[in-house]
């Protein structure tokens, strides 16, 4: 066992804060800070700080599980991989390749989540793979692509927030998903700057706030309209800025101008003279930016949401100039990366789209086989999941627990059970793997090494800490066993150095281009922003660079830029945090859109987009919205959190927050059981009342099963482009559950 520390990320939220790992006799290990890691200088939350407790093997799988005679039973790793694979290739012979889905999740590494990919489409030959990230950040990215030509969620580094002159964070409740990167917003207003918060409940990130505003949930679009209204009418676009680096204004401008500021309030709820003041705020210093978190994209218009967010941006030249922008703050550890390498449904690594052609030849070159052998695009993870036990007949599972996470969970849950077979890959029994026909016990965070992605597009190094228990056996041997069984037995190697290397080669030339990237720059240089294409003559690059506006020649533009926006010298300290790299090495790309937008042209594109309603409106039967979220002390569907007594102890149940307007209609007190009923279920769960939210909403966080499911309620309406689900906004009513 070593004994000195081994410097690492978190294996929890996008922020990938640093730590240090040191092992203890338990086979564990301690966290320590690391301040050197800038995106959280030490600092970490109590999940951050209690994630050695589900490495214990009293918490955690350690033998694969087979179901016999309806229970799960402790099996040999040949069992139970030779039952996968028979299960797997008996529904290819009876229903086709179509017939085996493939799920994936946010938290897996870059080299799992391309492994995966290509697992689905060369192994299986299926279409039919998504991941639950389409669940996170997908119509931010959607919004993205659609007006700047490309998505990461973050355009520039943490590090710029404290330095801009105005922040309007939507829909983020940060000091509890990301407790960490509220330093960055303090430090913003002892600067000097403001900060807007846009959410329905007064949130401890709303309490940091100079304005809080409080929309009712689902009409953030109506409020971004009204809010460029107001900047057209007060005579506040920058004009200039418009007419030399966009395309598309006067239709965005016109859908803008329908929505008045009376019309706006009435929609909304806000009073015109906040959105005034919002409008005077934003507007008035030299830069400013625009976050969005899951508030207004957890809609089925949020793809639309975000573009007018984006609009705003684009009106006001808060985009593509240094400390301005829009940014999406993803949730998921690795939510940027795991939809970059290939296990979303229409993608091929370096986001690349599946049915793109050049494309389909550069990664088939790559992998050694026909370009026309790869399967075309596949069904949304939600369509997925509603098709199991129709279409699909067979599952195989990783790192992602529906039955809690995904919207109309009863129905999900129900999907699960229909399958001819279902296989599972955690590292605890989660909700989901207890429906499996086989679950596979496989490594965590702290006894593998892998790359990440965090929020910045900072591609980091997770180091291996410590050994794993026997019994356990990592993602990537599970399908180089799998892969073999099911007759290819080369092209999926286990050791994850190994797969990076094929992955820069797969991404080169890509809009996320890792070409350039090594496991030793990623250690030297504490982390590499992409793009970052190879230099010429590396044997990473293999393709030609696109054209994406953001790659080598960006790099002194954006610095030039920064520089003189800060009164910086080319020596300060403050300039850059980034290691000294070689001149024929590209430094990675800190910045994006400075000198121009990633479209053919450089321009970024307004989208016209107008006010609609959500998807179910309240009635005369279910008259209250309900909205959903996090509470700092559990994470994602809770299956890991729910194990750590430490965190069970601050948050140890699910609750229903109601305003004490509510309350009182409903007869209920503080700590009564409260049933909320949608068209789809009921949950109950105790009521929890407080002025911190509207009188017309109701609030529940999402991370247990059971009977406080909150997502037994929400709605699966589709946002048309991203194939995002309505959970931020369904109907429902209350009733009051007798002791």
């Amino acid at each position: 066992m070593q004994n000195t520390a081994t410097p690492t990320h978190c294996p929890y939220c996008a922020l990938q804060c640093g730590m240090n790992l040191t092992p203890v006799p338990d086979g564990t290990v301690e966290v320590s800070e690391r301040a050197d890691f800038p995106v959280n200088r030490g600092a970490l939350c109590g999940k951050g700080r209690t994630a050695p407790a589900v490495l214990r093997s009293s918490v955690r799988l350690t033998s694969p599980l087979v179901r016999s005679e309806g229970t799960l039973v402790p099996a040999s790793w040949d069992e139970a991989l030779d039952r996968i694979a028979e299960g797997l290739s008996r529904t290819r012979t009876e229903h086709g390749p179509d017939a085996c889905g493939v799920f994936g999740g946010g938290g897996l590494t870059n080299e799992k989540a391309y492994t995966l990919g290509k697992f689905a489409r060369i192994v299986l030959g299926t279409s039919q793979i998504d991941y639950n990230g389409r669940f996170c950040m997908s119509s931010a990215a959607a919004a993205g692509i659609k007006a700047f030509g490309l998505d990461r969620g973050l355009p520039f580094p943490l590090e710029d927030i404290p330095k801009t002159g105005c922040v309007i964070l939507v829909g983020s409740n940060l000091a509890e998903t990301m407790p960490p990167s509220l330093r960055f917003f303090t430090e913003l207003r002892e600067n000097g700057g403001t900060l807007i918060v846009i959410d329905p409940r007064r949130t401890k990130t709303a309490e940091q706030a100079d304005l809080h505003l409080a929309p009712r949930p689902g009409t953030d679009l109506a409020l971004a309209l009204g809010l460029l209204h107001l900047v057209v009418a007060e005579g506040r676009v920058d004009e200039d800025y418009v007419r030399e680096r966009t395309a598309g204004w006067e239709d965005a401008r016109a859908a803008a101008m329908a929505h008045w500021p009376e019309y706006v309030e009435r929609i909304t709820g806000v009073s015109v003279p906040q959105l005034r003041e919002t409008v005077r705020m934003f507007c008035e210093p030299e830069s400013a930016m625009v976050l969005t978190a899951r508030g207004p994209e957890q809609q089925s218009k949020g793809t639309d949401t975000v573009g007018a967010w984006i609009n705003l941006c684009l009106a006001t030249g808060r985009a593509g100039r240094p400390l301005s922008g829009y940014g999406c703050l993803t949730g998921q550890g690795n939510g940027q990366g795991g939809r970059e390498h290939g296990q979303k449904a229409d993608q091929l690594p370096g986001y690349r789209k599946l049915d793109d052609p050049a494309a389909r030849r550069h990664v088939a070159e790559v992998w050694g086989v026909d370009p026309d052998s790869l399967p075309g695009p596949g069904r949304s993870a939600y369509e997925l999941l509603d098709a199991l036990g129709g279409d699909i007949k067979s599952l195989l599972l990783m790192a992602s627990n529906p039955v809690v996470s995904a919207p109309r969970a009863a129905h999900i849950e129900e999907r699960l059970r229909s399958l001819d077979f279902l296989a599972v890959c955690d590292v605890v029994l989660s909700e989901t793997a207890a429906l499996a026909d086989v679950v596979l016990p496989v490594t965590q965070w702290a006894e593998e090494t892998g790359t990440t992605t965090n929020l910045e597009g900072r591609v980091l190094l997770r180091r291996q800490a410590i050994t794993p228990p026997e019994g356990v056996r990592s993602d990537l041997e599970v399908m180089h066993e799998l892969a073999a069984r099911l007759g290819v037995e080369k092209g999926f190697p286990t050791d994850p150095e190994e797969v990076f290397e094929e992955l820069r080669r797969a991404s080169a030339g890509g809009p996320a281009d890792y070409s350039g990237i090594t496991y030793r720059r990623l250690v030297e240089e504490n982390g590499v922003f992409w793009p970052c294409p190879a230099a010429t003559g590396d044997t990473a690059d293999t393709a030609d660079t696109a054209d994406t506006g953001v790659g080598e020649d960006t790099a002194d533009g954006e610095d030039a830029a920064l520089d003189a926006a800060l009164d910086l010298q080319p020596d300060d300290p403050a300039r850059d945090d980034t290691a000294d790299t070689a001149d024929d090495v590209h430094p990675g790309t800190r910045r994006l859109f400075l000198d121009r937008f990633a479209t053919p042209d450089g321009r970024a594109r307004f989208v016209p987009v107008s006010h609609r309603a959500i998807a179910e409106e309240p009635d005369a039967e279910y008259p209250v919205l309900l909205t959903t979220g996090r509470v700092v002390a559990q994470y994602q569907s809770g299956a890991q959190t729910r194990r750590v007594d430490e965190l069970n102890a601050a948050a140890p149940g699910p609750f229903v927050e109601l305003h004490p307007r509510l309350a009182e209609r409903l007869g209920a007190a503080e700590g009564d059981s409260v049933a909320v009923v949608s068209r789809r279920g009921r949950a109950v769960a105790p009521a929890r009342i407080t002025t911190t939210i509207r009188p017309d909403t109701v609030f529940m966080p999402f991370h247990w099963p059971g009977e406080g499911r909150a997502n037994s309620l929400t709605n699966p309406a589709l946002d048309p482009t991203s194939r995002m689900p309505e959970f931020k906004a369904c109907a429902v009513r209350l009733e009051a559950v007798e002791s």
